[in-house]
């Protein structure tokens, strides 16, 4: 990979390793420590949530106005303020909420920018910038994971101020070493997408994106019934927190080191993005049909391993189509969209499962979540109908490696 991807990468996998300092464990928080029902904590999650949507989009279109250094820095200094400010005042229950609303908007600017820069800056690498950024996403999953949940069973503080610290590290890599991988970006003659949408093609391909993004909210509201639900739900089965941190440990450490495997499996036979995306949501519907009848560690753990099998092949596809799919000057808007329809699902995930859970349990909240996945099959299929290239649904053999 070019050496402006692997700064991406380093700078990507230290973020993500500092939130996953906290968002695992938001919920067990929430509730346990703060006293509050899973439904409030839901709610809570939905307000931080929210604040990425508009982070996410604020933060695409920035990078096609001002570029992805100066958008960056802004949310860092948004997102380590937030975090030192939490570290303190994190007791208070309305310090928590509002403090989550900053980390939320403070990250929600970044990561389109950061998706959009490893587009622009290697172009030629079709899949690739978008795996390796995934990747080095899920490096910081298993890495703070598991260093939050070791923190956390001896000081919640801990957590906290840690995750400060590792968005002060990722501001100065960012403020060192950003500046020039803004890559070449075309600028557009129009001033929002609407207006670009009035060519017959790009409005097709905006209405394609859509489509395709309502599946991927599925997915979402899906998956992050693990750092919400889930989390208590193992909790209340007597099962350890540095057992369920070790849950998420165990979903990086795989999509790291099972990178080889998934790249032959998809070269072999999967000759389409839109196969992949198929593969990965029967994947899915198998995990929370495990889930339903897991009542120990280990249930949870195949669980786990299912998933993580099939979000390695789902989760590359979306911005990668996305990329695809953008017009001239709209990459950072694009992937806005994605990110914002991504962290809308973990708006509507952790309040949607709450009620499922306090009102029905927790056995009706994953087999409802299994039927749901029928959406996003039916929206892979229809995303891409009449768009004239089909460049972006089909998989470059040399391009689209992992």
């Amino acid at each position: 990979m070019p050496k402006a991807i692997w700064i991406l990468v380093i700078g990507m996998a230290i973020n993500v390793t500092g939130a996953s300092f906290l968002w695992p464990l938001n919920t067990i928080y929430i509730s346990q420590v703060l006293g509050q029902s899973l439904t409030v904590a839901g709610a809570v999650l939905m307000f931080n949530g929210g604040a990425g949507i508009i982070g996410n989009l604020i933060g695409g279109k920035l990078f096609d106005l001002i570029g992805g250094y100066k958008t960056i820095i802004m949310g860092l200094t948004i997102t380590t303020f937030s975090a030192f400010m939490l570290a303190m005042l994190h007791q208070s229950f309305i310090a928590y909420v509002f403090l989550l609303v900053g980390l939320g908007f403070g990250a929600g600017l970044m990561i389109p920018c950061m998706y959009a820069m490893a587009g622009s800056v290697w172009p030629e690498g079709g899949r690739r910038p978008f795996n390796a950024m995934y990747v080095a996403q899920n490096v910081g999953v298993a890495a703070g994971a598991a260093i939050g949940g070791f923190l956390a069973s001896y000081r919640f503080d801990f957590v906290f101020f840690g995750n400060g610290i590792m968005y002060a590290i990722v501001f100065v890599l960012a403020f060192l070493f950003f500046r020039n991988l803004q890559g070449d970006t075309e600028k557009s003659t129009a001033t929002t997408v609407f207006e670009q949408s009035t060519l017959v093609e790009n409005k097709k391909r905006f209405k394609a994106l859509l489509i395709l993004c309502t599946g991927f909210l599925i997915c979402w509201v899906a998956y992050t019934q693990w750092a919400s639900t889930i989390s208590v739900h193992t909790q209340n089965l007597g099962i350890p927190l540095s057992q369920y941190s070790l849950l998420w440990t165990v979903n990086g450490a795989m999509i790291v080191f099972c990178q080889p495997f998934v790249k032959f499996f998809i070269n072999r036979w999967f000759h389409s993005l839109k196969a992949q995306i198929y593969v990965g949501i029967a994947i899915f519907t198998c995990a929370y049909l495990v889930l339903s009848q897991a009542e120990i560690f280990t249930a949870f753990l195949v669980a786990m391993i299912i998933l993580t099998i099939g979000e390695m092949f789902v989760w590359p596809a979306i911005p990668t189509i996305a990329h695809k799919l953008a017009p001239k000057g709209k990459a950072g808007f694009y992937q806005g969209i994605v990110n914002s329809i991504g962290t809308g699902g973990r708006v509507i995930g952790p309040l949607f499962g709450g009620f499922l859970a306090d009102m029905f349990g927790m056995a009706v909240l994953f087999y409802v979540l299994a039927v749901m996945f029928l959406i996003p099959f039916l929206t892979t299929f229809l995303f891409d109908k009449g768009i004239e290239n089909q460049s972006f649904s089909r998989k470059e053999v040399e391009t689209s490696a992992s």
